[in-house]
């Protein structure tokens, strides 16, 4: 990865000007409204996967650094579960650069099939963090391939908060467009590693009237950012360990992104306000909501902050809380819905009663070899 010397600081002005970089190279996410989600929830609703907007912008950074020739001969590395494995695996092909992914095992077929798309430079592993990094370490050894960490890099945080910048623009937009002056209160985004949410509120971190919120699968403790951050002091849980159908999601949050949690400023005294979880069975349901009411094909783990919204009622309690104070009945929230690399047959498994080893499979619960350990799997 490029030097964290080289890379811009972690502010807004440094989300645009990577935007521009790779602009190019992403679809611009639609900002989508939802009436039946509006009159359960009064929200509104972004969707899209910003996995490649990370990627994209660490690539480009690193040729800027080390010469496109210079990427091509050594070409990058990255371990994955495949959100972030394709996404790399993208952005390399897009520059001819050799991209060699470290997938565990337990990787769902659909997200392995959709990384083989770009890349056939495929290595498995186990699940746990220290089995990934090994195999990192032999292509590093082997290759001199350059390594694009998932999350944990300024870099991809910068990348990944371009998500918010097109949101935002489009919500003062329709804003507009309505004759309408409101502010946007909330935004809510998916937390794994971090990569995502930091971005968010690293865009956000000038705008004091807008209160950033994470959102975690409590499966298995899968909700190592609510429990750290709750923690007095709070402290930065390193492993996790959780089969969680948002199997995206079944990570650790990383060193840089918890910096930004844990930050302020004088205008802003929290960049990320909090972080709330639920259930399984909660995250099926704003599955089934998105997918039925919207038209919007999504992954379990792009649910969660829907699911937030509709059934944790820690998140409700405090909303409620800051209206009452505000003399407000009424806010603009936005969740971002990121993450759509799941298949029907998974589905099928997720919602039907039967399931059987191949649908198993699809789900990310069952590895090839039958086992069923996983840890510290990136997103």
């Amino acid at each position: 990865m490029a030097d964290i010397a080289s890379t811009l600081p972690l502010e807004t002005a440094s989300i645009h000007h990577a935007y521009g970089k790779f602009r190019r190279y992403v679809h611009r996410t639609p900002l989508l409204t939802n009436k039946t989600i509006d009159r359960i929830a009064s929200s509104n609703a972004g969707s899209g996967a910003f996995k490649a907007r990370g990627a994209f912008h660490a690539v480009t950074h690193l040729i800027e650094v080390m010469g496109l020739d210079e990427l091509r001969r050594r070409g990058l590395v990255t371990h994955s579960s495949g959100n972030h494995a394709q996404a790399l695996a993208l952005a390399a092909s897009t520059f001819d650069i050799p991209a060699h992914i470290v997938m565990p095992e337990i990787s769902t077929p659909s997200k392995i099939a959709g990384t083989r798309a770009y890349t056939e430079l495929i290595r498995f592993s186990g699940s746990t963090s220290q089995e990934r990094e090994e195999v990192v370490a032999q292509v590093i050894a082997e290759t001199g391939a350059v390594l694009v960490p998932p999350y944990d890099h300024p870099d991809i945080i910068l990348g990944q908060g371009t998500a918010s910048l097109e949101l935002y623009e489009q919500y003062n937009s329709q804003q507009a467009e309505g004759g309408v002056e409101s502010t946007l209160k909330v935004v809510l985004a998916p937390l794994g590693g971090g990569g995502l949410l930091s971005g968010t509120a690293v865009f956000f971190s000038d705008k004091p009237g807008t209160a950033v919120i994470g959102c975690e699968p409590s499966y298995q403790g899968g909700n190592d950012g609510e429990r750290g951050l709750n923690a007095v002091p709070p402290t930065r849980i390193e492993t996790v360990k959780t089969l969680t159908i948002a199997d995206g999601l079944r990570t650790p949050v990383g060193a840089i992104p918890w910096d930004v949690f844990t930050s302020g400023s004088s205008t802003k005294p929290k960049y990320l306000e909090g972080v709330y979880s639920v259930p399984e069975e909660e995250i099926k349901e704003a599955t089934r909501l998105v997918m039925e009411r919207m038209k919007v094909f999504i992954e379990p783990s792009a649910a969660v902050p829907l699911a937030v919204v509709l059934y944790n009622q820690k998140f409700r309690r405090w909303v409620y809380e800051r209206q009452q104070a505000e003399g407000t009945e009424c806010w603009d929230i936005v969740i971002i819905l990121s993450g759509g690399n799941t298949t029907i047959e998974a589905l099928i498994g997720i919602f039907g009663d039967v399931r059987d080893a191949d649908t198993q499979r699809a789900e990310g619960v069952v590895a090839s070899d039958g086992s069923t350990t996983v840890e510290n799997v990136a997103g």
